[in-house]
């Protein structure tokens, strides 16, 4: 079988052009190419420091455990729960970075690549090709790496943007239609429920959504049905965003950028989120240096920036990619978007996260754990959401946010934080 007169490999076939000390770039979330990770894994003994890239992958990660340690290396710029407990091991590397800068990374030569393993839709009568679902940094890879393998995957969605990939650019093919991985994520819990009112309640008609993925996200999107003309400018989307588009309620008719337009980076979720982006051209997938580009975000009016954290200190400083010293996560574009949103004419940027873990520890707190990181400053936050109200802390100095964001803590913890609070401000 062929393409305009390239020629399927096997997947073993395509990976024999890695060698050793070469740098190889994982094409990311739901556009894992499992088949050249599994066909690369089983060169492992014939390999010493192959260098491996990715943002978020899915499935597994063969190549992660110890006994490759002297075949392969890991820098990974996002912490999936894949390679997480490899990551917090010392076995592989995160590199803390801005989602919309890692594409400089690579085209700049800072991190030449020589290989870039992706997957694509199947090509059309011209021998165009779609890298579907996931943009996000995969064009800089792409262009800069000497080497390119693609998995052509008839369940590959065709998208709309600047995701397309000639057969020309393409070194060696491999077929595969394993299904795309999915992301069914749970019903909201009461709890979230709560929080996605209470976001909904201050996003006003015409503003410009950014969302993650999870249950705050979905509450909220499931909370704005009676909303007119909103836009979504967003780093990723998924299945809860569909239906608000069919009602009618996400319009984009009042965005300054890509007016009309549904613009992400990537897209991860089931099978009802990658139908509905398939073929759909008010869906346009970007480079992320374009998407989270705060110069652009800022153009769009009432940029409503909904991100969540792990934990929030009385001040405003936001933890979302730590537990302490113990890497959970990644930076994102969480900054990004949240600077984006206030400088955006009538912009809100939000963090919300429910008052406590799942066993009862408060998430709100006097000072955050020894060693977490600052994901987002306190001077970028305008408010902090939980299920017990919204913290409106632009402008108010440090003893009224303080107060603010303890109001919104859970009442059991309120005590305790108040007198944390006065030995802070007693020590200043």
């Amino acid at each position: 079988m062929n393409y305009n007169g390239k020629k399927f490999v096997s997947a073993a076939e395509a990976v024999k052009i890695i060698k050793s000390g070469d740098k190889v770039f994982i094409h990311s979330a739901a556009a894992t190419p499992v088949v050249l990770i599994e066909a690369l894994t089983d060169r492992a003994k014939e390999l010493s420091d192959v260098e491996l890239l990715s943002i978020h992958t899915e499935g597994p990660v063969p190549y992660a455990h110890e006994k490759y340690a002297k075949n392969f290396t890991i820098n990974t710029f996002f912490v999936g729960a894949n390679i997480r407990p490899y990551v917090n091991s010392g076995r592989a590397n995160y590199i803390p970075m801005f989602l919309s800068e890692i594409p400089h990374l690579f085209r700049s030569g800072i991190k030449p690549l020589d290989v870039a393993m992706v997957t694509v839709s199947t090509p059309n009568k011209k021998g165009y090709c779609s890298l579907g679902c996931s943009i996000d940094v995969s064009n800089a890879a792409i262009d800069t790496a000497k080497y390119v393998i693609a998995v052509v995957n008839p369940n590959m969605p065709s998208v709309y943007g600047n995701g397309i990939i000639h057969l020309d650019k393409i070194h060696a093919i491999v077929k595969s239609d394993n299904p795309l991985f999915s992301l069914i994520t749970k019903e909201p819990t009461e709890v979230e429920n709560r929080i996605g009112q209470f976001i909904s309640e201050i996003v006003e008609d015409g503003a410009t959504l950014q969302m993650g993925i999870g249950g705050i996200p979905n509450a909220a999107l499931a909370n704005l049905y009676n909303h007119k003309n909103l836009g979504v400018h967003t780093e990723m989307f998924s299945d809860g965003l569909v239906d608000l588009v069919r009602k009618g309620v996400v319009t984009g008719m009042e965005k300054v950028t890509d007016f009309g337009k549904i613009v992400s980076s990537f897209v991860f979720g089931t099978k009802k989120v990658y139908d509905f982006i398939d073929g759909n051209p008010i869906v346009e997938l970007r480079d992320a240096d374009y998407v989270n580009d705060t110069r652009i975000i800022r153009q769009n009016p009432k940029v409503t920036a909904i991100n969540s954290a792990i934990e929030v200190d009385i001040f405003g400083q936001v933890c979302a990619d730590t537990i302490g010293t113990r890497q959970y996560s990644g930076v994102g574009g969480q900054m990004d978007f949240i600077r984006g949103a206030s400088l955006s004419k009538g912009g809100k940027p939000i963090i919300a996260l429910p008052s406590t873990t799942n066993k009862g520890v408060s998430r709100i707190v006097s000072t955050l754990k020894k060693g977490a990181d600052v994901t987002t400053s306190r001077a970028h936050v305008h408010y902090i959401i939980t299920e017990f109200g919204v913290a409106y802390l632009y402008g108010k100095g440090l003893r009224e946010r303080s107060k603010a964001i303890i109001e919104v803590a859970h009442p059991d913890i309120r005590e305790q934080l108040e007198k944390e609070a006065f030995e802070i401000f007693s020590g200043l």
